[in-house]
């Protein structure tokens, strides 16, 4: 979504760094950029200028010329006013304090309401609520229908006592129906039953009108929800704050919830809402799948435009897809120091799978904006082929590797429908990852001994600074034998030299030398 954003703006802060003084037309320069690429990514004009305000005055206060690195400061700034723009701190649902919680959803026509009715009573369900859909938007045709089909799979039931508009199979003889008597009704319904969370989905125009936001007041003072959810598309663009402001005036909305988030706009809705408005961004859509569905952190959003990554969500979803037991059986088996198995790897590889796309997992990881073609190009079913590898296998192979001869590689590239070679880089891949493995159980890496992951540092655990005894060079072999057999001839041909490289004094006819008289004392004579 924010991608050309983010590239504008790590190639803007990309100049800085290589600058170790700002000067004023420095930081002018860097505002003038970082406003072109607000603007390009459709951020509301009134939203730019004064954030843009706000970064020049900071920028060029002491807070940056008396910092050590002045362009991560400007970072630093950046970020932190990225931040106030999309909310500041993120702001969980209000629950009621007793009875069910009524959340009614807004939006207009195509916003993603529906869809995300359902992705929100799953991700309530999973938190140990008790969630109900109403059906109270009859006037889109078959909205009624999907919005069945969405709760049933999310495993959550739907209030939806009329049919709503059928489209070319309305019976006839049936009216349009009174969405405001089935949002009352739901809500009683849901009380005998005791749910602790009703989710009320209402109609949406394909434009702000006064029709719809007569019939959407009518419903909130029908009901009394509790939370007032304004969905909107991530890719309107800039009529993405009349839009609000609308809402706004007509329903009073307390929270907004941003769909199509995955989408390839410029996504300048998300940056111009939430300032614009003052109602907090509560939750984002990501996917068409129920699962693809996340609370609104405004601090890892703006990490995740400047390049940053999010390694919070990143973790996060881990622990929802990785199985805990799994993960402790396998931290055991490294501590026992035994081998790390393709049957492992399988199963690390389904459970990464579980994840969601690589792809977006990839680009949550810091810096990964610099590798956008690679990521592009990167398939996401090779964790497929890679699974049909390995469930190729025979038992054995898949816990000794090393038995896989030529005939075994090519049996099973038969039966995976893949190629020797790929059989072969899957192999190298996971011996690369047996090694590291290993490496992880003895307490080894690249760092200060003892620490895991750290290796062993060439003046580690001696006092710094101190001169170390100079060690005598190893000699091959080779060199020893050629040393002892020069040493030998010296010696027997008597001529092993004195300290200064001169033959003994015995070998040394010292009357044919012309010496200084009495010099001949100092030779022992």
């Amino acid at each position: 979504m924010f991608a050309t954003l983010s590239d504008r703006l790590t190639s803007t802060f990309k100049n800085l760094r290589s600058k170790g003084r700002l000067s004023e037309a420095d930081i002018d320069a860097t505002i003038r950029e970082i406003r072109r690429a607000l603007l390009d990514a459709d951020v509301a004009v009134s939203v730019v200028r004064d954030f843009t305000g706000v970064v020049r005055e900071r920028a060029l206060s002491s807070e940056v010329s008396g910092a050590l690195n002045p362009a991560q400061q400007v970072v630093k700034i950046v970020n932190e006013e990225l931040v106030n723009i999309l909310g500041g701190q993120n702001r969980p649902l209000q629950m009621a304090k007793s009875g069910p919680t009524i959340i009614m959803l807004a939006g207009l026509q195509g916003a993603g309401k529906t869809t995300l009715a359902g992705k929100l009573a799953l991700n309530l369900k999973e938190q140990g609520h008790t969630p109900m859909l109403v059906a109270a938007d009859l006037q889109r045709p078959n909205a009624v229908t999907q919005l069945k089909v969405v709760g049933e799979r999310a495993g959550v039931p739907v209030y939806a006592p009329h049919p709503g508009n059928q489209g070319e199979d309305a019976l006839p003889g049936v009216s349009a129906g009174d969405p405001v008597a089935v949002a009352r009704g739901g809500v009683e319904t849901a009380k005998v039953r005791q749910h602790s969370v009703i989710i009320v989905d209402t109609a949406g125009r394909l434009g702000v009108d006064q029709e719809l936001m007569t019939q959407a007041a009518e419903i909130r003072d029908a009901i009394e929800p509790h939370e007032i959810l304004f969905v909107i598309d991530a890719m309107i663009g800039q009529d993405a704050v009349a839009t609000a402001q609308a809402f706004d005036e007509g329903v009073n909305f307390t929270g907004v919830v941003l769909s199509k988030l995955d989408g390839d706009a410029r996504g300048g809705a998300a940056l111009s809402v939430a300032r614009v408005t003052g109602k907090p961004i509560l939750f984002a859509s990501t996917g068409e799948k129920l699962q693809d569905f996340e609370v609104f952190h405004p601090d890892r959003m703006a990490s995740r435009i400047l390049d940053m990554g999010d390694i919070l969500t990143l973790i996060e979803q881990a622990e929802k897809a990785f199985d805990a037991q799994e993960a402790e059986r396998m931290a055991q088996k490294v501590a026992e120091g035994k081998d790390f198995t393709l049957a492992d790897f399988l199963i690390q590889m389904q459970q990464l799978r579980n994840m969601g796309s690589m792809k977006k997992m990839l680009g949550m990881l810091p810096g990964m904006g610099q590798m956008k073609d690679a990521l592009d190009n990167f398939d996401e079913r090779e964790v497929n082929r890679i699974e049909a590898i390995i469930q190729s296998m025979t038992p054995a192979e898949r816990d000794n590797p090393k038995i896989i001869n030529g005939s075994r590689r090519s049996r099973i590239a038969k039966g995976s429908g893949t190629t020797v070679t790929e059989i072969n880089q899957l192999l190298q891949r996971f011996d690369a990852a047996q090694k590291m493995m290993r490496q992880m159980a003895k307490g080894g890496g690249a760092g200060v001994p003892g620490m895991p992951g750290m290796g062993k540092l060439p003046s580690a655990g001696k006092r710094a600074g101190a001169r170390q005894a100079k060690k005598e060079k190893k000699l091959t072999p080779q060199q020893r034998a050629a040393a002892a057999r020069k040493a030998a001839r010296e010696q027997a041909e008597g001529k092993q030299g004195t300290s200064f490289g001169m033959q003994n004094s015995d070998s040394v006819d010292v009357s044919k030398l012309e010496l200084p008289s009495g010099f001949d004392k100092f030779l022992g004579r």
